[in-house]
């Protein structure tokens, strides 16, 4: 069997607890970016291939769950244990809005079309705010079975589905009745849900369990048992011939999206992995850490075969862009404290 090949990751410290959400940007003119949602009740931007840090929202006062940007990296959305979703200028660091909820809110997403901001949390109500008229009340989607914990739009914008922490399955909503038209079934509460950049796959993660589903029909077509119960996966986005996924053994898994076959293990955090995801171009992913740290790990080192792949990563000169935006914005963002780039995983934790 051939050896497996060892990667050292980027190791972006500077949330002091947990980071349980990762999300990347598409690719921007500016590149592409990874905002960070941890238990420090901070989200953090950071230039998403180098993990060089860019600024911190600061102005919630609980847990953030949940973190977003919109297609454009302009605009960043937080969803928090203090009772509100809050809408951020991603350029600034500004508040723009704070959406007060009645209890902990638990997940958002920004709309393809950027119009819209769909929460859902504990209330057991998703939520659809409008971003173009921002102290309007929101559309109410009620009668979710159960406390809401991933919420993602499909089919432009059509349909919305959600998953909830102690039920088990992912409910699909049509928005133009508001009724639940179909339900995935699973055997445990799904804790991760991913609509595939290309619109084609549902990747969920429950229990032990990685599936992945036809958005279009809704059918199973791939169903893999892992080596420790997941939290999180994620499709590569550009082949779709891989996928990853973290969970309780503190280890990042690659595996052979049609056959199932580990093809790496990528060992480095010191406490369960609570998020991964692929980059936009998929040379890279992310994942996220109890430890409080995120790592940043290539997704194969670049040999002349597969350096077209890596090769649709911006590369130096979109470094050197997105530092001269990290350098005009970082007196209107504020600091966070240590751990403001990317290092090698000798770094000392923050």
């Amino acid at each position: 069997m051939e050896k497996k090949k060892v990667t050292v990751p980027l190791v972006c410290h500077g949330h002091s607890r947990p980071v349980v959400d990762l999300f990347y940007s598409p690719i921007t003119p500016d590149g592409f970016f990874l905002i960070s949602a941890s238990k420090d009740s901070s989200p953090m931007l950071r230039n998403g291939e180098t993990g060089d840090w860019i600024g911190t929202f600061e102005g919630h006062k609980g847990a953030i769950w949940s973190s977003c940007l919109d297609t454009k990296a302009l605009l960043a959305a937080s969803a928090s244990a203090d009772f509100s979703a809050k809408l951020w200028d991603a350029l600034t660091g500004d508040e723009l809005h704070s959406f007060e909820h009645k209890h902990i809110v638990r997940a958002c997403a920004f709309s393809d079309d950027t119009h819209f901001l769909l929460t859902g949390g504990v209330e057991k109500i998703l939520r659809i705010f409008d971003l173009n008229r921002l102290d309007a009340q929101p559309r109410q989607v009620d009668n979710s079975p159960g406390s809401i914990r991933t919420v993602a739009w499909l089919h432009s914008d059509q349909m919305i589905l959600s998953s909830c922490t102690e039920t088990n399955g992912v409910r699909l909503w049509d928005l133009r009745s508001g009724k639940i038209v179909q339900t995935l079934e699973t055997k445990s509460p799904v804790t991760s849900s991913e609509v595939s950049q290309d619109g084609r796959y549902i990747t969920t993660a429950d229990g032990s369990t990685v599936k992945f589903w036809d958005a279009n029909h809704f059918g199973l077509v791939k169903s893999y048992v892992m080596p420790c119960n997941v939290e999180s996966a994620s499709l590569e986005p550009k082949h779709g011939n891989k996928f990853i996924a973290g969970g309780e053994d503190m280890w990042v898994h690659v595996f052979d999206f049609h056959t199932g076959e580990e093809l790496g293990c990528n060992k480095g955090h010191h406490g369960p992995v609570h998020c991964v995801r692929f980059s936009p171009g998929g040379g890279s992913f992310a994942s996220g850490s109890e430890d409080g740290t995120i790592r940043i790990w290539q997704t194969s080192p670049v040999t002349h075969d597969e350096s077209d792949l890596l090769g649709s990563e911006p590369s130096g000169k979109v470094k050197a862009v997105a530092d001269e935006v990290a350098r005009k914005i970082e007196s209107g963002l504020h600091i966070g404290g240590e751990g403001k780039t990317g290092d090698t995983d000798k770094a000392t934790d923050a």
